[in-house]
């Protein structure tokens, strides 16, 4: 069978994304959302106080109402953006914060889910649904977000939401969607590069755009903005502090950790990023279904940073996989690979690693997570690229399809031709 014939057959849906598309039955449902929502109460009912990360932008944004400085705060990372956008909060005393953050964090997570399954046309109420919902219940990055109420879930939603929408081709909304998160937290800033791959100028404007024209009017209306890069800055640039490092799974804060030197830590990072955005760019440029191109490209984009960039904790991992959780429908999918989850078994809450188990060394975990689903997804890019002399090889014969081509909408790699037969050879 030819390449063509192949990828149109891996991109048709086949008995386990049919059954995965499929309606759960209520109780199924309801056994899922109970095993999330039971996770919920354990935070909100835990010996700690729970929304520590949540309560930091409040209390910028307190600073800022009483005349200071949000930055003056060296654990205040956002951009000046979030500072307004806490502002509602600070009506609500700690009290009634710390059990609001949690539920409405999960409920983020929750809609990020939603979104996702969208993306592949999938129901919210299927049994893919029903498996998602009910993983999440056990999975420690869920917890861990659930509990600081780190504003990581606005991006869990935006990034699926920003995929659905360039599903539909409506990219200058997707743009819109992501300048929007990353002037509140500055995560999908990796996703700019899926607009350049597409070549949608627009939408990429608009991706720059919004949180530059938000950080900007927010800056001018606060005092001494200035401390941003005098003081913030350099903070994220050595890593935070004592106190953050130990969690940090990215690869220059935790290969030191293991006694490589710091420059080529930083040397091996860069170098897989690197690597894996070039997988990126492949996966990009290779055929099959679009939503699944589209959701494999953009997670390797934010794979590759969250390789990198410090500080990198357990919970990012919450904007993509719910994503790649999706696309299980899909035959072609990576996700079908048991490669690509076997990195996810250290996370899975209850399960006792020995030496790993203290909060100090949990990012040796979170680094196998990270790195796992890297590689799993850009080797999967890697074994699936395309040729692009726009040949297909079929037992030693070369067929040229240039002629059989269209221009893709999305500026993607050129279509073939409805028409065009398969070719196969009888032996």
């Amino acid at each position: 069978m030819s390449a063509v014939s192949a990828a149109g057959a891996a991109s048709r849906p086949d008995a386990l994304g049919r059954w995965l598309r499929g309606r759960a039955p209520w109780p199924v449902l309801l056994a899922a959302l109970l095993v999330l929502a039971l996770d919920v109460v354990r935070v909100v009912q835990g010996p700690r106080m729970p929304g520590i990360d949540n309560a930091v932008v409040v209390r910028a944004a307190r600073a800022l109402l009483d005349g200071g400085s949000p930055y003056a705060d060296k654990r205040f990372l956002y951009l000046p953006g979030a500072v307004f956008a806490a502002v509602p909060e600070t009506v609500f005393g700690n009290e009634a914060l710390a059990r609001a953050v949690p539920v409405v964090t999960a409920l983020l997570v929750l809609a990020g889910v939603v979104l996702a399954l969208r993306i592949f046309g999938v129901r919210a109420d299927s049994r893919l649904a029903a498996g998602v919902v009910a993983a999440l219940g056990v999975f420690e990055p869920f917890h861990g977000v659930v509990y600081l109420g780190n504003w990581t879930a606005l991006s869990a939603v935006a990034f699926p939401a920003a995929l659905l929408l360039a599903r539909h081709g409506r990219w200058c909304a997707a743009g819109a969607v992501v300048g929007a998160a990353i002037a509140l937290k500055p995560m999908l800033v990796p996703l700019l590069l899926l607009f350049v791959l597409a070549r949608r100028w627009r939408a990429l404007a608009w991706a720059v755009g919004v949180p530059a024209a938000v950080s900007l009017a927010a800056a001018l209306a606060m005092p001494r903005p200035g401390l941003f890069f005098t003081r913030t800055l350099p903070f994220l640039l050595h890593g935070q502090d004592a106190y953050a490092r130990p969690f940090d799974a990215a690869w220059p804060s935790v290969l030191p950790r293991l006694g490589v030197p710091q420059p080529l830590a930083l040397t091996l990072a860069a170098g897989a990023a690197v690597a894996v955005l070039l997988c990126a760019r492949l996966r990009w440029r290779a055929d099959g279904d679009p939503a699944l191109r589209l959701v494999e490209c953009a997670s390797l984009l934010m794979l590759a940073a969250f390789l990198v960039s410090r500080p990198s904790f357990q919970h990012y991992m919450l904007v993509v996989l719910p994503s790649l959780a999706a696309s299980l429908v899909v035959r072609a999918a990576a996700a079908r690979s048991v490669w690509l989850w076997l990195p996810l078994l250290p996370e899975v809450a209850g399960v006792s690693w020995p030496q790993l188990e203290t909060a100090r060394r949990h990012a040796f975990r979170d680094v196998v997570l990270i790195t796992g689903v890297t590689a799993a997804l850009a080797l999967h890019a890697w074994r699936t690229r395309s040729d692009p002399s726009g040949e297909v090889t079929v037992s030693a014969r070369v067929y040229a399809l240039s002629n059989r081509e269209s221009v893709r909408a999305d500026g993607g790699p050129p279509e073939r031709a409805r028409d065009a037969p398969d070719r196969t050879e009888t032996r």
